[in-house]
């Protein structure tokens, strides 16, 4: 049976009320229920985070590689400037482990600092732009 983390960086423990005209009005509660229920049906099964805390974060992914454990990675406004979680991620991939980055949002289309990302020439794959499904379709290339 596969295990996925679920990683998710500042900011998002404010889902449901921060910004939701971008993010929606569900909360983090709500996106692991929903991805709970999806890896059941999936044979898998999944463990979503979050943190506004650097360090705990890149913890978490030097476990995830050492581990061999499948992650999804929201890294929030980290996914636009810190080398840090870059080479995180970078461990994590270059181990063999896949990381798909997502975004509830499409960056490309909001300010011009969201559209470069340090992470996504080192993750496996990248999900943008639909909403919870970005993490519902990455969570499902995953358990495959």
């Amino acid at each position: 049976m596969t295990h996925v983390l679920v990683l998710n960086g500042p900011n998002l423990g404010t889902l449901g009320t921060r910004e939701p005209e971008i993010y929606g009005s569900e909360t983090l509660d709500d996106l692991r229920a929903l991805l709970e229920e999806d890896a059941a049906a999936l044979g898998a099964t999944v463990e979503v985070r979050q943190t506004d805390h650097e360090g705990e974060l890149l913890g978490w992914l030097h476990a995830a590689a050492q581990a061999k454990t499948p992650v999804v990675l929201n890294a929030g406004a980290w996914t636009h400037y810190s080398i840090a979680v870059h080479d995180a991620v970078q461990y994590v991939t270059s181990s063999g482990v896949s990381l798909i980055e997502v975004h509830i949002s499409n960056p490309h289309a909001r300010e011009e600092f969201r559209h470069t990302s340090v992470i996504t020439a080192v993750a496996t794959g990248v999900i943008a732009g639909f909403g919870f499904d970005s993490y519902r379709l990455a969570l499902a290339q995953l358990a495959r």
